[in-house]
């Protein structure tokens, strides 16, 4: 905003800059061009932070697939991805300001398939379908959690069997599945210059595809608080409390956190500061804010998930092991029994 005074009524004219009335983003080098030394040593740290959480999760992702065998190897390395990613994604949006809405597209569909992964994770914990019905087929599912129908406590309880637990997998799984459809949509739109961040007018896609988005997000963590749940008093030994903490402190930051800033930026709340006008600033804050965010959450997934399985082998290992030794076993008594029949 530019105020100038007028010398004949010496009334003084205030005149917007024309870059606070564009939504679009700057190019890379217009933010480049206004670093001083401390927006630099930032841009330092935090690209440092992002390598970092990358280095970090490919040495886990290695670790992992080496000691855990079978299929709940790639869901545990799909979980810890998720934190690493949306750091990669919004290092590139903060170094680029014009490719947000790629990125976050990105961002947004890794994380509807890690919320699917980490169901089927707690599924797997449990030993796999057939276990987990076993296990739980004479209990009780508990409809009334958060985020949805949390205040519903007339909601009845539905009996475990195998079409409850496709319901509960299909409700994350639907979210994996229309979420990166709707986000495609929405790159599309804005493509066509349809689709506009923050817009609100009835007549407008943006609403609508946000109404969609919000309601297959909320499903999706309505299934996973269900089935969390149920297995959180069984798999309190594998650290499973303080893994949903880091899960849903991923899906929080990543969702309301974003949605609280962007909104923020919309209502001037976060004012433009040239060359970022006021929807780009709150992008831009955001992204920095997620690096050092999702950093702090690689760590605390690999605490987390390493320590289960340091040194203590997994029980498909040890039911590997108990059939090799009854096998020599009884490979041995035939051996000793042999002479005898002779």
């Amino acid at each position: 905003m530019i105020v100038t005074e007028n010398p004949t009524t010496n009334a003084s004219i205030t005149t917007i800059n024309p870059i606070c009335r564009n939504r679009q983003g700057p190019y890379a080098y217009e933010i480049l061009e206004r670093l001083d030394i401390t927006g630099q040593l930032l841009f330092a740290i935090l690209t440092f932070m992002t390598a970092i959480a990358v280095i970090v999760f490919i040495e886990e992702a290695c670790y992992m697939y080496k000691k855990i065998p079978g299929a709940k190897k790639s869901m545990i390395i799909w979980v810890n991805a998720g934190a690493p990613i949306i750091a990669t994604t919004s290092l590139v949006g903060m170094w680029i300001p014009r490719s947000t809405m790629f990125t976050d597209f990105t961002a947004s569909v890794f994380l509807a398939v890690v919320i699917h992964k980490f169901q089927l994770m707690l599924v797997s914990e449990c030993g796999g379908r057939k276990e987990f019905l076993n296990k739980f087929g004479l209990q009780k599912l508990q409809l009334n959690t958060g985020p949805l129908c949390c205040c519903c406590v007339c909601f009845p309880r539905k009996d475990i069997n195998r079409i409850t637990l496709f319901i509960l997998k299909f409700g994350t799984f639907q979210f994996a599945l229309l979420r990166p459809f709707l986000m495609f949509l929405q790159v599309v739109l804005w493509s066509n210059g349809t689709y506009i961040i923050g817009e609100s007018r009835g007549e407008s896609a943006t609403i609508y595809i946000s109404v969609v988005l919000a309601v297959t997000t909320l499903t999706a963590l309505w299934a996973v608080g269900i089935m969390f749940n149920l297995v959180r008093p069984h798999l309190t030994d594998k650290n499973i409390i303080p893994k949903f903490a880091a899960y849903q402190f991923i899906v929080i930051l990543s969702q309301l956190q974003t949605s609280i800033i962007t909104i923020l930026g919309n209502v001037a709340v976060i004012t433009c500061v040239p060359p970022l006008s006021g929807p780009s600033r709150a992008s831009y804050m955001n992204q920095q804010l997620m690096i050092m965010e999702m950093f702090l959450v690689t760590v605390i997934c690999r605490m987390l998930y390493r320590r289960q399985y340091n040194g203590n082998p997994t029980n498909d290992e040890a039911a590997k092991d108990n059939l090799q030794n009854s096998t020599l076993c009884l490979n041995g008594k035939i051996i000793d029994d042999g002479p005898e029949k002779v």
